[in-house]
């Protein structure tokens, strides 16, 4: 599972500009679904066909990244943030371009705690606006620029959020084939900028079950802030966070099938930030919803990590849910 892993972190995919990576995904899983679209704003929805519930599985493929504002005399270029991108950790960070250009951040003088986007700046190497623009121009996206490491049982990459979210709906996928249901996996769009791609994909499936699989952040490194979620101790089962109250049945149900299934879970509560579920459980008039959630330290930065174990974990309560019986949702 690492080499998928790896091989979806290292794509490229910000918010709006997904297609290499469900391409890719596409490739992976054609040959386990019945059907195989994709949406005006370019989700990719694997549906596998059943007589039962219609069940909705998302996560989201694209991840934060840049947008170029304007390029200077000397070559600097500046830029906003696609997603939410914590200025502290762009200093000296690597950016890549859609068409391989690599940049580093820097940054103008000035303490730190008066650091804003606007005093920072990406340097591609170029000494002139025309020598820059031959490889970026304004309005060309961009992603920082990571590679995969393996630490054993954890691993650390740029956008674990959400490729490792897709990682598991792509083996959970794989492992669904006697599910009863009507099975849709979709791999969603411009979830960093708003939920957009879960909300057309939602409203065109018209499920009676929506779960979403996202990363969380976790309370156990030093000093952090106080939350009971920590790697290595299972799948997270989402309560609520700003965009969700994970339904009650919804909830009851996956601790219930951990339980019986001996899969390690842990209750997840997130002050801040939301999943695809904000979107799903919106849909026409609501829809039964919550979120199966992926432990993950650093996240939004460069050097995200998940343990391999939670991972795995969450693998099995997905295919858990989908192979259940639902008749009290």
């Amino acid at each position: 599972m690492k080499e998928l892993i790896k091989s979806l972190v290292e794509s490229f995919g910000p918010s709006g500009y997904e297609e290499s990576v469900t391409t890719k995904i596409r490739e992976l899983i054609t040959e386990y679904v019945d059907e195989i679209t994709m949406d005006a704003l370019g989700n990719l929805i694997a549906h596998k066909k059943g007589n039962g519930k219609k069940i909705m599985f998302s996560a989201h493929t694209d991840e934060i990244g840049i947008v170029a504002t304007h390029v200077d005399d000397k070559g600097f270029i500046r830029f906003q943030s696609i997603g939410g991108l914590n200025i502290l950790t762009l200093i000296g960070n690597r950016v890549r371009f859609s068409n391989g250009a690599i940049g580093v951040i820097g940054k103008e003088k000035g303490e730190l705690k008066d650091l804003s986007l606007d005093k920072l700046f990406i340097d591609i190497g170029a000494d002139t606006k025309i020598s820059a623009q031959e490889k970026v121009n304004v309005g060309d996206f961009g992603i920082i620029h990571r590679e995969f490491c393996d630490l054993g049982r954890r691993v650390i990459a740029k956008s674990l959020d959400d490729r490792i979210g897709c990682a598991v709906l792509i083996e959970a996928l794989k492992q669904s084939q006697n599910s009863p249901h009507d099975l849709y996996f979709v791999f969603s769009t411009q979830e960093e900028v708003g939920l957009r791609g879960a909300r057309t994909s939602a409203y065109q499936i018209n499920p009676d079950l929506g779960i979403a699989l996202d990363v969380t952040l976790t309370g156990d490194t030093p000093e952090a802030p106080r939350m009971d979620i920590a790697l290595g101790n299972g799948a997270g089962i989402k309560v609520k966070d700003s965009s969700l109250i994970t339904h009650p049945k919804v909830k009851q149900l996956m601790i219930k099938l951990a339980k019986d299934k001996g899969i390690k879970y842990q209750l997840e509560v997130l002050e801040r930030g939301g999943t695809d579920g904000g979107a799903i459980h919106l849909s026409r008039a609501g829809v039964p919803s919550g979120t199966i959630s992926i432990p993950c330290r650093y996240v939004h930065s460069a050097s995200e990590m998940v343990d391999m174990d939670d991972v795995q974990a969450c693998v099995d309560l997905t295919v858990a849910v989908a192979n259940t019986d639902l008749r009290d949702i």
